[in-house]
Parts: structure tokens; sequence; C-alpha cells
């Protein structure tokens, strides 16, 4: 097929026809998210309950912990989307982090898993500066890989398929991470729940290490900065706060994933005090990891019938109804607990490639309105909106139960039962249904898109142009 080469966008020289990504480069960047997973969904799924109910916290120490840290955890993103957006290396600005990260983040895993030997205060002291430690080993390493998205390709369609390819990597490790880990716990501890904790960190540690390896032989860096681009972090803030789609994404990001955080983290009570089926954890949230997985790989086909912006609202509307009606299911329905868990995982696994998606398209929009390109600080926003969505999420879990009596590896008074019936239910739908609200404020929809890009394919051919003379 003839093609012609042409000054393409970003500085970097592309052909004109859209850029076809291989699968073998789709398969290894989403390595890096499976990887991941044997992280954020350990945190996501197990962290709290391991807390409480291992760790020997109460459930208030833990939810204010959870907050205090990631909300200091989440304002070293945009100082590393900073960092990283301003290294040059012969291998890339970003695909580097996937190599320098893997020792930080395995140690890191280990030791916020580890039990010391302390009394209450210095257990405190413990988790909060593990913790602290993990989060931000997660972010040197995750913040720059979700930004190897926006400079792999330029095609908005090619970036959809890359990031449903990525997340259903994520899901697919989630699975494993969600059916896994009770397994591994109780048979690597031989009866020691906090040594099998500890050495089940140690083994995702090293599958974490050959899949971040991968992903980074595997992938491209393709987009480059504009030439002779000046980079002053000052001014890189100042462009993400003139940026309204960023703004309108962060806080749909945010709001979403305290809608996921609430049910991924009560999930485990949920089915521990409430529905008194202990051994059906690992199952329930494995089917919920199938069904996430299951949607994101439908995203590119859902894309060519809906545009991005109309899809989300679609799909959060399902999540509100499902997440509503599941307040209404008896403690002894477990098929049809396990019924809407399916079903709203369906609807939630498209989310994830969309919204990360578009956030390269606002790196496309930020370009062509500064004439700038800040491709990490703008995917930073990514982790910093997971992991703050994250933290009220932990504190609210932490707060509510406390209020209401819950007593760890203890039978559950009725209030306490009701408070993690809604942080499950009620609460999850309350928050979906406020991301309505916010998704209809997004203004970038398809035809705008193709506008802007276009505009700034041009303006490349033009500056292509008058340096030939």
């Amino acid at each position: 097929m003839q093609q012609q080469i042409i000054k393409g966008r970003s500085g970097l020289v592309q052909q004109a026809s859209s850029q076809t990504i291989s699968l073998k480069e789709k398969l290894g960047y989403a390595c890096g998210d499976v990887a991941s997973n044997f992280y954020w969904r350990v945190f996501d799924v197990f962290l709290f309950i391991f807390y409480t109910d291992v760790f020997g916290l109460s459930p208030a120490v833990v939810g204010t912990m959870m907050l205090v840290t990631r909300i200091i955890d989440a304002f070293s993103d945009p100082l590393m989307g900073a960092l990283a957006d301003r290294t040059n290396t012969r291998f890339g600005k970003f695909r580097p982090y996937l190599i320098w990260g893997i020792l930080p983040i395995a140690a890191a895993g280990i030791l916020t898993f580890t039990v010391p030997d302390l009394d209450e205060p210095g257990k405190i002291a413990w988790a909060y500066a593990t913790y602290i430690l993990m989060m931000l080993a997660y972010t040197f390493i995750n913040v720059p890989y979700g930004a190897l998205l926006g400079v792999i390709t330029a095609d908005t369609q090619s970036r959809t398929a890359l990031t449903s390819f990525r997340f259903i990597g994520a899901f697919s490790g989630g699975t494993l991470v969600a059916y896994l880990t009770p397994e591994l716990v109780a048979w690597l501890g031989n009866g020691d729940e906090a040594l099998g904790w500890q050495l089940t960190m140690m083994v995702y540690g090293v599958a974490a290490a050959v899949l971040f390896t991968i992903s980074f032989t595997a992938t491209t860096e393709r987009i480059k900065p504009p030439a002779h681009q000046q980079t002053p972090i000052r001014q890189d803030i100042k462009d993400l706060f003139s940026n309204r789609p960023w703004i309108i994404l962060f806080c749909l990001a945010l709001i979403i994933m305290m809608t996921i955080s609430l049910r991924g983290s009560t999930g485990t009570f949920y089915f521990k005090y409430y529905a008194e089926r202990e051994d059906l954890i690992g199952s329930f949230a494995m089917v919920y990891m199938l069904a996430l997985a299951t949607g994101a790989a439908l995203t590119p086909l859902l894309t060519k019938l809906f545009d991005k912006r109309r899809l989300l609202l679609i799909l959060m509307t399902a999540v509100t109804l499902l997440s509503a009606l599941f307040y209404f299911v008896p403690k002894d329905n477990i098929s049809l607990m396990f019924s809407l868990q399916i079903l709203i995982g369906l609807c939630l696994g498209p989310k994830s490639p969309l919204v990360f998606s578009m956030y390269a398209d606002t790196a496309d929009y930020s370009e062509w309105k500064n004439k700038r390109r800040a491709t990490a600080m703008i995917f930073s926003a990514a982790s910093f909106a997971q992991k703050l969505g994250g933290a009220l999420a932990g504190g609210m879990i932490g707060w509510l139960l406390a209020s209401m009596g819950y007593v760890a590896n203890q039978v559950q008074s009725g209030e306490s039962q009701h408070g993690i019936v809604l942080l499950m239910t009620l609460l999850p739908a309350l928050f979906s249904l406020l991301s309505l609200v916010v998704i209809r404020m997004y203004p970038l929809d398809d035809s705008s898109l193709q506008q802007l890009q276009q505009e700034l394919v041009e303006r490349q051919q033009g500056g292509f142009k008058d340096a030939r003379g």
C-alpha cells in the first residue's frame, strides 16, 4: 500500500494514513497493567481487611490512614509527571521507568504486607510509613506507564484499541489476584496468615518484574513534543488548569473511582460478615474481574456505535440502577448477588479504556490550545484521581464501619451489617449518579476531536515546510 510520508503530529515524522499498532505491541503494553494489578487490585480488594483483620488496626484508624497517605501521595503524581516529561534517554521518556521502578515497587509491596512485632502506636507508624512508600513506588512506575499510551500512537481509534488491550490486561491480572490471593496466603502461610501475606507479595513482585520488562521491550515511543518546546513546570501546571476537558475528566475519574473503590473494598466485608460466605470472596471478586475484562474487550466495538461521551452516559446510568437494585438482594440469594455483580462489571469494564483514551485526547487539546505538549503531566491526573478517589472511599468505609460498631473477626451487629450493605450498594449508586452530571459537561466529542487533530497535522506540516525553506 502506497503511503505518503509527512511531518506528522507533535513533531514526529509519521505516515499520513492511520498508524496500525501491531498485536505484539498491544500485548506488550498490556503486560504493564497486568503487573500493576498485582499491586493495585490487592490494595482495592484486600488491603482494608488486611489492616483490620490481620494487622490489627481499628477501621477508623485505617480509614484515616488511607485518606491521609493517599492524599499525600496523590500530590506526588504531578511531580512525577513533570519529571517524566523532562526525561530524555535513548529508550525514550517513559519506557525506562518500567525498568527503574521494578525493585522499589517489589520491596515496598513486601514491607507494606509485613506485620511487625510492635505495640499499637508502632504498628500505626509502620503502616503509615510503608503505605506511603508503597504508593510512591507505584507512582514512580505507573505514571510513566500511563503516559506511554499518549506517545505510542496519535490515532484516536488506535488509542481506544490499545487502551482496551491495556485494561483487558489489567482486569486479567486483577482476576488472578482476586481469585489466587486468598489461596496463596493460606498455602504459603500454612496457618500463619501474616507470613502468608508477606510471601504472597514476594511472588507478586517477581511476576510483576517479568511483565514490566516485557512491556519495556515490546513498546515504542513515536510522538515527540514540538521542536524547541520550552518546559517550565509552572507553565505545565498553568496549561493543565486552562484545559477545561482535562478538569472535567479529572473530576469524572475521581467520582467513578469512588464508586469502584467503595464496592471493591467492601465486597470482602459483604461476603464475610453479611452473606456469611467467606469461602466465596475469591470467586465473587474473580467473576467481577472477568466481567470487567469482557467489558474492556468490547470497548472498541462500542465506540464504533457511540462516541466516548455518550457511551459513558449509557454505562454509568446502568451502573447507578444496578447498584441501587443490589441493596434489595436478600442475604441468602447468592446467585442474584453474582448476577448483578457481573452486570455491573460489564458496564464498568469500558470505563477505564474510555477515560484513559480521553486523557490522551485532552493532551491533544492542550497542544492545540497552548502549542506545548506535556503528556505525562496530563496522565498524572489519571493516577491522581485514582488515588484520591480511593483515599476518599477508604476514609468513608473506615469511618462508617467504626460509627456502626464494626469489630474485626466477630459476628457483626445488625447496624454494622447495614453499614456494610450501604457501602456496597446505595453509596456507590449515589456517586455513579453524580458522574452522569459531570459527563454531560465534557466538551470533546468525535467531530471536535477530528477537527483539532487535523489542525495539529496542518500546523506541523506548515512548520516542516518552513524548516525546509
